[in-house]
């Protein structure tokens, strides 16, 4: 980490967290922040549900949820870019504070609730936003208030579809009320059938994703994993964050809300693996949740990961860890003999079982 990041890391820590990710968001705007370009090498290069990324480590939903910062963000080492998430109608969210700083467990909690611009606004800025090498994905979300929650899953799809690379289904952040009932099998599948309708009448379908939570039972997971096969989603994000405490060390660990960082990571990578031995290749998975370093990124694709998405981390390493990180996995298949990071993919599965 270059001194500036890590003087720019320390006055932020100062401030209220959510404060701080205000204004990291405006100093990426405003070109304040050194940025790393694109980080790639053919050994990197990865085909995601028919995307070329120009590696596997991407952006998690969640720090830009209004894609303000879109065009900085495909220039800072990430081999794709996921923004969101977004609501039919705008909405303010949960009351502040509602994001808490963990440093003792490396972690975060968050409770916003789906705190966004809404679906035409972002549609705006996205359809504004400079083409680039980076795939830009968008997380879908459903309003708080909603009589139709799986409906507004589709209609933010049709809103913002023509300007994103690819769209990820989420029912399955914790802080909107009773959303993750959305993960049930008959649920899941009429919410996913009416996106998937949306998705075919684009000019160009793009790839959907679906984003489970990890505190799922086995046999949630492989309800779930039956619905996406069924469904002809492109693949499955594992995982959004935890309700789980576990060992947690913070004075903060009681807030409610989800906990994402360090702590999530065996939870997460658990439900990765498990799901990569239920779908054996028939689709791709994103693994996410603790990934703070080369090993543990290396660990999600053996796993059975085609590619890994980072955030929390970044409260703590800054923005150039998606490049610390793209670099750190070229090292680990030159250490481990490996020619292509394709061919790692699932060869540690079983240990995660």
């Amino acid at each position: 980490m270059r001194l500036i990041e890590r003087a720019g890391l320390c006055a932020l820590h100062r401030l209220d967290p959510e404060t701080a990710h205000g204004l990291s968001l405006a100093a990426l705007r405003t070109g304040l922040v050194p940025l790393a370009g694109v980080v790639t090498s053919p050994r990197l290069e990865t085909v995601l549900a028919g995307m070329a990324l120009p590696n596997p480590v991407g952006l998690a939903a969640g720090y830009d949820k209004n894609a303000v910062a879109v065009d900085a963000l495909t220039r800072a080492g990430f081999g794709f870019v996921e923004v969101g998430a977004a609501t039919p109608r705008p909405q303010p969210g949960n009351p502040r504070p509602r994001l808490w700083r963990l440093a003792e467990d490396q972690a975060v909690i968050n409770r916003f609730g789906f705190n966004n611009d809404g679906a035409e606004a972002i549609a705006a800025r996205l359809a504004a936003r400079r083409p680039g090498a980076v795939p830009v994905g968008l997380n879908l979300g459903a309003n708080k208030d909603s009589a139709d929650r799986a409906a507004d899953f589709a209609h933010v799809l049709a809103v913002c579809g023509a300007h994103v690379d690819f769209a990820t289904v989420n029912v399955s952040s914790p802080n909107t009320e009773k959303l993750r009932e959305l993960q049930g099998r008959a649920a899941l599948t009429a919410l996913l059938s009416g996106v998937m309708e949306v998705r075919d009448s684009l000019a160009h379908p793009i790839p959907v994703f679906l984003k489970i939570a990890p505190d799922l039972g086995t046999d949630e997971i492989a309800g779930i994993a039956e619905v996406a096969l069924a469904s002809g989603v492109a693949g499955i994000v594992a995982t959004n964050t935890t309700l789980a405490r576990d060992g947690l060390k913070s004075p903060h660990r009681d807030q409610t809300g989800g906990l994402s960082g360090a702590p999530l990571f065996e939870k997460s990578t658990r439900v990765l693996a498990q799901l990569s031995k239920l779908t054996e290749g028939r689709l791709p998975l994103i693994g996410v949740g603790g990934v703070s370093t080369p090993e543990q990124a290396w660990e999600k694709i053996r796993a059975g990961a085609t590619a890994v998405q980072v955030y929390s981390a970044m409260v703590y390493q800054g923005l150039s860890l998606a490049a610390r990180l793209a670099r750190g996995m070229e090292d680990m298949l030159a250490f481990n003999d490996f020619t292509h990071i394709r061919e790692a993919v699932g060869t540690g599965r079983d240990a995660w079982l």
